[in-house]
């Protein structure tokens, strides 16, 4: 039959089933194929913290949200156009989410007696009438996969498994993405079991033709390619940004890359990812522990490579005392946490931003260390080479925030030209530099760094531990004044990275903004689209962004008193407020979430546009 084919600027889909139902996977391979397409977008995968939950159950329920458009966006969305609940319990953990007049694509096959009563269902709401307020499609995902399968030498439970490729396949259909891509993945992913690949093929293309020839989907939509600037785009999560740019920063200092990690969510994948890159010289070693882990990096910094370690909170005060002990060294070192629900435990899935004060205040003594977040997908490639460029050129630890939204998000990449990237360069001491003699805290005037001096070199041996050092010779000091010189240098050196740093930036395009509203990390894009809505509105309000948190720009407090509001969303109870209010004196408005799901841009809005109509 025709389809009538309805052009939109953009949609939100989520899909939704049971951890076991390939939802990640369904959802990594759309966005795959979006991505190709040409389409802006922005993801946001959602899972249990249990390898496998309980089948059927609320807190068994994975998702995964796309926003795709022909323009620019900055998140996955507040709320899913389209949701595909694969079972009841997907359906039923969802739905509050979804508006009136949204479309549910449901898997009926799925809503018998027993998953309805597992989901916490008294009656059916695919016959109840409680789904009225919705576009329902029902389709029945299972049983026509398995029917589309029969002819293949695989076990009905295999078939049943590929129910999600006929859900991808009949989505494909609905808005007219490519299908090249998902073939070639499948073909490559099941190479070693032509059967299952075949099967799998077989199920997207019975779901594409299903869209084709059903006539409960009347209407087929397109979202245009939209405008970017030219140049060589990839798909690329959070967390292979970060091992990308951890890797580019290497190359680009002359430094062989060493990272030492302890396996732990949602920091793994970087381990995961940097050790198919030997080529490139790096080393991995998973360790035993956290502090092992650390260790090894700290090591690594002494020998002269660049030391790397990843954690999440948790492992982040496991580390706080070798983290101190680099501080007392002065050697660079990279600290990576990717963020994560708290206290202890948590919320091992989820995101949150609640480890700043951490990061500022988490060791003992007086031992500061400079503080970088970034602030989308994409910019964690950037921010990794930020975080070596101040470790290696101030010889400090740096630490750098991520977060459980930015680490498994998407979002297309603009490849850059290895020309483009900012030259790092390293230099070891190879000489003797006071009277004949090495002194291994003898400062760069400029930014107080100390030489870095590889083990092994002639006439540079030199002691390193965790007592106080003599400025200059680094002999063993208990000396007072030396003391609180040391502390002092320590400081000042954290300090004068302010110099070296970009101004804070300012958006505000009427020039007439009484009302600024401040982020850093991952609240980037939904403050960014509620400050869109606010704008749309008609009212005036100018957004900035911090990448580095410690120090912080030197123009902060400037562009603050500026306004006569400010206000700060976090997911956290207002650690970043805390810190303005402290250095700035400005009475910042703290806006705080700690649900561990990002911020909607239209809840921003609100609380902005409440704040603008007080001034």
């Amino acid at each position: 039959m025709a389809k009538q084919v309805h052009q939109l600027d953009g949609v939100v889909i989520r899909f939704a089933g049971d951890s076991g139902d390939g939802m990640q996977l369904t959802g990594d391979r759309f966005t795959s194929e979006t991505a190709e397409f040409g389409n802006d977008l922005s993801t946001l995968p959602d899972f249990p913290a249990e390898i496998r939950a309980p089948a059927g159950t609320l807190p068994g329920v994975s998702s995964f949200q796309l926003q795709f458009a022909d323009h620019d966006i900055m998140t996955p969305g507040d709320a899913p156009n389209v949701l595909v609940a694969m079972n009841p319990a997907a359906l039923k953990a969802n739905l509050d989410d979804v508006p009136r007049g949204a479309d549910l694509i449901v898997n009926t096959d799925e809503f018998g007696p027993r998953a309805l009563a597992k989901a916490g269902y008294e009656s059916n709401p695919m016959e109840d009438g409680s789904l009225e307020a919705y576009a329902v499609h029902p389709v029945a995902l299972t049983s026509m996969t398995v029917e589309a399968l029969k002819s293949f030498a695989i076990s009905k439970k295999d078939a049943e498994r590929a129910k999600n490729m006929f859900a991808l396949g009949l989505l494909t259909w609905l808005y007219h993405r490519p299908v090249e891509g998902t073939l070639r993945f499948l073909t490559a992913r099941f190479a070693q079991s032509p059967d299952i690949a075949a099967a799998n093929i077989a199920a997207f293309q019975a779901g594409w033709a299903f869209g084709e020839t059903t006539e409960d989907f009347s209407v087929q939509y397109e979202i245009a390619p939209a405008p970017m600037p030219a140049g060589t785009y990839r798909n690329i999560s959070g967390n292979v940004a970060l091992s990308y740019g951890l890797i580019a920063a290497a190359r680009q200092a002359g430094l062989e890359l060493f990272l030492g990690a302890y396996p732990i969510t949602p920091a793994s994948d970087i381990l995961h990812e940097l050790s198919k890159h030997k080529r490139f010289g790096v080393r991995t070693f998973q360790a035993e522990d956290e502090i092992a882990g650390i260790g090894a990096a700290l090591g690594a910094s002494f020998g002269g490579a660049l030391g790397v370690t990843t954690t999440s909170g948790p492992g982040i005060a496991l580390k706080s005392e070798t983290i101190g002990l680099a501080v007392a060294l002065e050697l660079p070192l990279v600290v990576i946490d990717v963020q994560r629900g708290g206290p202890s435990t948590g919320l091992p899935t989820k995101t949150e931003q609640s480890d700043l004060l951490q990061a500022m205040f988490g060791r003992n003594g007086e031992a500061p260390m400079p503080i970088v977040a970034p602030q989308s997908p994409a910019d964690c490639f950037d921010t990794a080479l930020e975080a070596v460029r101040i470790a290696t050129k101030y010889r400090v630890p740096v630490m750098l925030l991520s977060d459980g939204y930015l680490a498994n998000g998407s979002e297309p990449w603009l490849v850059p030209s290895a020309a483009d990237l900012p030259a790092l360069p390293v230099r070891f001491a190879t000489e003797a530099n006071h009277d004949g003699e090495f002194w291994p805290y003898l400062r760069d005037p400029e930014t107080l760094a100390r030489p870095w001096a590889i083990p092994g070199t002639p006439g540079l041996e030199h002691r390193i531990s965790g007592l106080e050092k003599a400025d200059g010779s680094g002999n063993i000091s208990y000396d007072p004044a030396n003391h609180d010189l040391m502390v002092r240098i320590r400081q000042a050196k954290v300090d004068g990275i302010a110099r070296d740093i970009p101004p804070l930036a300012v958006e505000d395009p009427s020039g007439q903004a009484r009302v600024l509203v401040l982020g850093w990390g991952s609240t980037y894009g939904p403050i960014g689209a509620a400050c869109r809505l606010v704008r749309l509105g008609g009212r005036s309000v100018a957004q900035a962004h911090l990448r580095h948190l410690n120090p912080f720009p030197a123009t902060t407090g400037d562009v603050l008193r500026r306004y006569d509001r400010v206000v700060i969303p976090e997911m956290n109870l207002g650690q970043l407020a805390l810190l303005v209010r402290s250095r700035f004196l400005v009475d910042a408005i703290g806006y705080n979430r700690v649900r561990g799901l990002p911020f909607r841009a239209q809840e921003i809005a609100g609380v902005l546009e409440d704040v603008i109509a007080s001034v």
